[in-house]
C-alpha cells in the first residue's frame, strides 16, 4: 500500500480540491447536506474573509498515491487566544476516509504546525470563529443535518478517540422543535406580561434600516455582548460584522427576523433579536455540489421566496444579559411562532447550544422539543 503524503494548499486550484473533497466523500450519504460552494470558497479564501485579520491558517490535503483521502485546516485565532489566555491551535474542516493512517497523519500535521507556532494545546473541530461550524457529530447520525452544522460519519469519532490524548472540551446540543398549531397559552401570557411590565416591544425592521440605518450592526453588537463569555468566543470586528450583515440580512425574509426594543429608553434600545431562515436542506440536495448553476439557484429561490419547506432554521438568537431574566426571549418566540404558522412550517431546527447553557436549553420547556443531535469539541495537550 502506498504511503500517505500530506500536501499544503498553495493555490486556488488546491483550495478548490480541498473544498470538493467534502462533496465527493458525502455524495451518497442521505443525512448530509451539501454546503453552498460559493460560501465555502469565500470563507476559506484569505482575500475574502475578515477573520484572516487575526487568524493564521494553513490547509492540508492527504493523498495516497494519486487519490485524495483527507483534508484539514490548521488555525490559530490570536484574538481568541488572547481573550482566553491560551496557546491553542484549532483543527477544522476535518474529513477523511475510514483509514486510521490517514486521520492520524492529518492530526499530526496540525500538531506539528501548531508547535512551530508556539502553541501548547490543540482543540477542534473548530472554525475561525463561532460563526463557523463547530464540533464533531457524536450522536444523531441518522438525523438530517443542516447547512449550518457539521455532519460526519460515525467512524470519525472512533478515529479521534483511539488516537489517545484527546479529551472532551465542550459539547453542543441541538433540538428539533415542533411548531405548535397555536402559541401555547402560558408562553403567550408570559410574553404579554413582559411586554407590559418592562415596556419591551417587538420590532420588524426594513432592509434599509438594517443595512444602511445601522440596525444590522446593532444585531451583531448584541452577539458580541451575549456570547462574550461562551466557550472559545472571539469578538466580531466591524469588518466581520459588515460581512455578516451582507451575508444574512441582505437575503433574509424580514418577517422571519424579529428584534426586541426597550421603549423605556429614549433611543428605543435594541436588546434582543432572532434571525431565522426557511430550511434549504432539500433545495441544496437538488444542486450539483452546492453550486448555484445551472439550476441550483431556482431550488433555493423557491425556498427563500415561497417557503417551499416544512422546516425553519433558528439561525441566530441573542438577548442582552440584563434582559434575559426579564424574559425577552419569550417575545421573540411569541412573534416568530406566529410567522412560522402563517408560512406553514411544521418543524424548527435549533442551532447548536452549549451543554452548560441551561438557560438557553430551558427555553424549550414550553414547546414540544427533542434533543436529537450532539457535537463535541476535543482538546489535547501538545
Amino acid at each position: 500500500m502506498k504511503p500517505i503524503e500530506i500536501k499544503k494548499v498553495s493555490s486556488t486550484k488546491d483550495l478548490k480540491q480541498f473544498v470538493q473533497f467534502h462533496y465527493d466523500l458525502y455524495r451518497e450519504c442521505p443525512q448530509a447536506v451539501p454546503f453552498l460552494y460559493a460560501d465555502e470558497m469565500n470563507t476559506l479564501r484569505k482575500d475574502r474573509n475578515a477573520c484572516f485579520d487575526f487568524c493564521e491558517v494553513d490547509y492540508f490535503i492527504a493523498f495516497r498515491g494519486e487519490e485524495m483521502v483527507g483534508r484539514v485546516a490548521a488555525i490559530v485565532n490570536h484574538r481568541a487566544n488572547e481573550r482566553w489566555q491560551r496557546k491553542q491551535v484549532r483543527f477544522g474542516w476535518l474529513d477523511f476516509i475510514d483509514d486510521e493512517e490517514v486521520s492520524r497523519a492529518l492530526i499530526e500535521t496540525v500538531e506539528k504546525w501548531g508547535k512551530e507556532k508556539g502553541m501548547t494545546e490543540m482543540a477542534g473541530p473548530l472554525g475561525f470563529t463561532d460563526m463557523d461550524r463547530e464540533g464533531l457529530l457524536i450522536e444523531g447520525f441518522d438525523e438530517d443535518a443542516t447547512m449550518y452544522i457539521n455532519y460526519n460519519y460515525p467512524y470519525y469519532v472512533q478515529h479521534i478517540e483511539q488516537m489517545g490524548g484527546f479529551e472532551k472540551d465542550n459539547d453542543y446540543m441541538e433540538y428539533r422543535v415542533k411548531v405548535p398549531e397555536r402559541v401555547p397559552d402560558k408562553f403567550h401570557k408570559i410574553a404579554e406580561m413582559i411586554r407590559s411590565r418592562y415596556n419591551l416591544q417587538v420590532r420588524k425592521f426594513t432592509r434599509q434600516e438594517l443595512i444602511q440605518g445601522g440596525k444590522g450592526k446593532e444585531i451583531f453588537d448584541i452577539i458580541n455582548a451575549t456570547y462574550k463569555d461562551l466557550y472559545g468566543y472571539s469578538q466580531l470586528s466591524e469588518k466581520q460584522i459588515n460581512q455578516l450583515v451582507d451575508q444574512y440580512i441582505k437575503v433574509a425574509d424580514l418577517n422571519l427576523v424579529t428584534a426586541i426594543e426597550d421603549w423605556s429608553t429614549p433611543e428605543h434600545k435594541m436588546v434582543g433579536f432572532g434571525i431565522t431562515f426557511p430550511s434549504f436542506n432539500q433545495a441544496l440536495r437538488k444542486t450539483r455540489d452546492g453550486k448555484m448553476l445551472p439550476f441550483g439557484w431556482w431550488h433555493l429561490l423557491k425556498v427563500l421566496k415561497w417557503h417551499k419547506t416544512e422546516v425553519v432554521d433558528l439561525l441566530l438568537i441573542g438577548v442582552l444579559p440584563e434582559y434575559r431574566a426579564k424574559g425577552a426571549n419569550s417575545l421573540i418566540f411569541d412573534d416568530l411562532i406566529q410567522w412560522f404558522q402563517r408560512y406553514g412550517f411544521k418543524w424548527a431546527e435549533a442551532m447548536p447550544q452549549m451543554e452548560s447553557n441551561e438557560h438557553m436549553r430551558g427555553q424549550w420547556q414550553y414547546l414540544e422539543a427533542t434533543q436529537h443531535r450532539r457535537h463535541r469539541c476535543y482538546r489535547k495537550q501538545l
